[in-house]
C-alpha cells in the first residue's frame, strides 16, 4: 500500500514539474493590435515564480526605450527589461502576475496558459480578466 501511495505522489509531482517546464523558453510576441512581430521574450523561473524578460527587439518594434514607464523603468531600454513578473502555477496555467506594456508604460494583471506546445496565450487586464487584451506568443525554435 505504501508503494502505491508513493508511486501516485511521484507521478503527480512529475506532472507538475512537466507543466512548469512547458512555458519556459524563448517566445516571439505578436502585437494583437497590428499583428506585427515585436520581440523575443525569455520566460524563466526564479524562486518558484515565473518571469519574462525581453531579450531581443524585432524589426516591428516601435520603441527601444520605455519612455512612458514610471519609476526606475522610466526611459530604460526595453531589451533586458523584465515585463512578466510573479506568475504562480495553478493547474494548467499561471496567474496572479503582472505584465508591463513597454509601448505605453502601463502595468496590468496577467495570466498565461499554453494553447499548445508552441503557442502561449497571454492575458493582460485591469481588475477583472474579462476587461483586457489577449496576445498569442509563439515558441522560438
Amino acid at each position: 500500500m505504501k508503494n502505491i501511495v508513493l508511486s501516485v505522489l511521484v507521478i503527480f509531482a512529475s506532472a507538475n514539474v512537466g507543466i512548469a517546464q512547458d512555458v519556459l523558453g524563448v517566445w516571439k510576441t505578436i502585437d494583437d493590435t497590428d499583428n506585427v512581430e515585436k520581440s523575443h521574450i525569455e520566460i524563466y523561473e526564479q524562486d518558484g515564480k515565473v518571469y519574462g524578460k525581453v531579450i531581443k527587439l524585432l524589426e516591428g518594434a516601435t520603441a527601444t526605450h520605455c519612455n512612458d514607464c514610471e519609476g526606475d523603468l522610466k526611459g530604460a531600454p526595453i531589451t533586458g527589461m523584465v515585463i512578466l513578473k510573479d506568475l504562480v502555477a495553478e493547474d494548467d496555467y499561471y496567474e496572479d502576475g503582472e505584465i508591463i506594456d513597454p509601448a505605453s508604460g502601463k502595468v496590468y494583471s496577467c495570466w498565461i496558459q499554453l494553447e499548445s506546445a508552441d503557442k502561449l496565450k497571454v492575458r493582460g487586464f485591469l481588475g477583472f480578466s474579462v476587461i483586457g487584451r489577449t496576445q498569442y506568443w509563439y515558441r522560438v525554435k
